[in-house]
């Protein structure tokens, strides 16, 4: 397809992309975003109001989709800076040269271990843990014990009980597939599904399905094992229509358990606005879009001195020991993981 009839189909089928609160006369900078990118309203009306700018936020999809349409365009972008690249698609968009290098304001408070392009192309704005998640109250009424270790999915006893996302469609799916594979190994990593499948595993499409339709914690579930993160506890808190002393929820965050997601933020080259794409890329370092991230996207900023919310704080914690694979060998790799995963699983 041509890259301008790809560019206009893309537009037309991502349906209203603007936000924007300016006059006309203002400059439009637009923001390219996966589906679950999530802001107060009024921290970007204060960056329209201190910069001039009418700011538009162009959804496209899950991250991997978003990534695709930004290199597809690449040479008419569609966006002035891109936002939700992670480390499961960082190499396939450096190694497409869609970015710009820029050292932004805030870039030295980050930690090292979340920098992972030494010529930042991609700056790292926040970042996930995928792990386990379990239904407290269905263990304790059924005189279990919840499960501690990836190891434990296999027993017996928790046959049935377990459902996760396919890699193929679902990101948190994709990261928890990459923590097996960190774990085991490529030797061992498909003998551990090939158990889990004899154990009854179910596969949903994505996230959503998985949390609110399988999960215990929905009506109508069954399953009191799901892959998820470790930040949905202090989000089952916060959402509760009533008050609660503690999470109904916990996270399994042992060593090797954990899949490390980082989202990234960048200045896509050929853009019109360079000026005001380096100014939006300084804000979302900065301590205000910092703060706001948690309880938008439920996920940890980048910068560890962001004051974390309360129920952050009491209900969340980061795991000690996450797989670490780098970008690079996850790009090698990807697809043959994938496609290794599903004959495996599903056929």
């Amino acid at each position: 397809m041509k890259t301008w009839l790809f560019v206009w189909l893309f537009v037309l089928l991502a349906g209203p992309v603007s936000r924007g609160i300016g006059a006309e006369t203002q400059p439009v900078l637009t923001l390219m975003a996966h589906d679950s990118f999530a802001v107060s309203t009024d921290l970007l009306e204060s960056f329209e109001k201190q910069y001039g700018v009418t700011l538009r936020i162009l959804k496209g999809g899950d991250a991997g989709a978003t990534v695709n349409q930004a290199i597809l365009s690449k040479s008419n972008p569609l966006a002035d800076v891109f936002y939700g690249v992670d480390n499961t698609f960082m190499s396939r968009a450096l190694r497409a040269d869609i970015f710009e290098s820029y050292a932004a304001a805030g870039l030295s408070k980050i930690p090292e271990a979340l920098k992972l392009d030494p010529r930042n192309r991609l700056l790292p704005v926040d970042f996930g843990d995928v792990c386990l998640n379990y239904d407290k109250n269905w263990f304790v009424d059924k005189k279990m014990v919840p499960p501690q270790t990836l190891d434990d999915l296999l027993k017996p006893e928790y046959k049935s009980l377990t459902v996760v996302q396919n890699p193929a469609t679902s990101s948190p799916g994709l990261a928890f597939l990459l923590s097996t594979i960190g774990k085991y190994g490529e030797k061992g990593y498909l003998d551990f599904w090939r158990k889990l499948r004899t154990n009854d595993v179910y596969v949903s499409t994505g996230w959503s399905d998985a949390y609110y339709g399988q999960f215990t914690r929905a009506k109508g579930g069954t399953r009191p094992i799901v892959v998820s993160y470790a930040s949905s506890p202090a989000a089952e808190v916060h959402y509760s229509d009533i008050p609660l002393d503690e999470a109904p929820t916990a996270a399994v965050l042992g060593p090797a358990a954990v899949f490390r997601q980082i989202e990234f933020v960048g200045i896509l080259k050929g853009t019109q606005q360079p000026d005001l794409a380096r100014k939006l890329v300084d804000f979302m370092l900065s301590p205000e879009f910092q703060k706001d991230i948690p309880l938008n996207m439920w996920v940890f900023p980048a910068d560890p001195d962001t004051p974390l919310p309360e129920v952050f704080r009491q209900y969340t914690r980061q795991a000690e020991d996450p797989v670490r694979l780098t970008p690079q060998e996850i790009e090698k790799n990807r697809e043959k993981w994938i496609e290794s995963w599903t004959d495996v699983v599903l056929r």
